[in-house]
């Protein structure tokens, strides 16, 4: 098999279609901790700095965003979700956060990441979309060693 001629590091960018820009902006940098890198408006687009990584919120209605078709609804998502991952992870501290930002929160549980195995939250954005807040991985079960 060949193998391509680049490594993978990690996720550079997620780019979410958006009905209003301004309600998951507000999400995303006051729930979530980003904050606004770069706007071009011309476009409708915002792009949120989440750690090493990127989140750009593309206007439904804007130049690049109606060249996606519908927006999302109930009928359809344009992803599955989006994983955060966070450090430190304290489960009760996460979910009084999210209910003090009105946030909508999902099940919790392990689940397996980049990491391996570890605490993972769900919550929804303000659209509806699926974001999952990973943690630190689960130490090593000393008892399989």
């Amino acid at each position: 098999m060949d193998r391509p001629p680049f490594q993978l590091r990690q996720i550079d960018h997620v780019v979410l279609r958006v009905r209003d820009l301004a309600a998951m902006q507000a999400f995303y940098c006051n729930v979530l901790g980003c904050r606004v890198e770069r706007r071009q408006d011309a476009i409708g687009l915002v792009q949120l700095r989440a750690g090493a990584s990127l989140i750009d919120l593309v206007d439904v209605e804007g130049t690049l965003g109606r060249l996606g078709g519908a927006a999302p609804g109930p009928e359809g998502r344009n992803m599955d979700h989006l994983c955060l991952r966070v450090d430190p992870f304290d489960r009760a501290a996460i979910a009084a956060h999210l209910r003090m930002h009105g946030a909508r929160i999902g099940d919790f549980g392990s689940r397996y990441g980049a990491d391996g195995e570890g605490p993972s939250q769900y919550l929804f954005d303000p659209e509806g979309n699926l974001v999952e807040l990973k943690g630190p991985p689960d130490p090593p079960d000393m008892a399989a060693t």
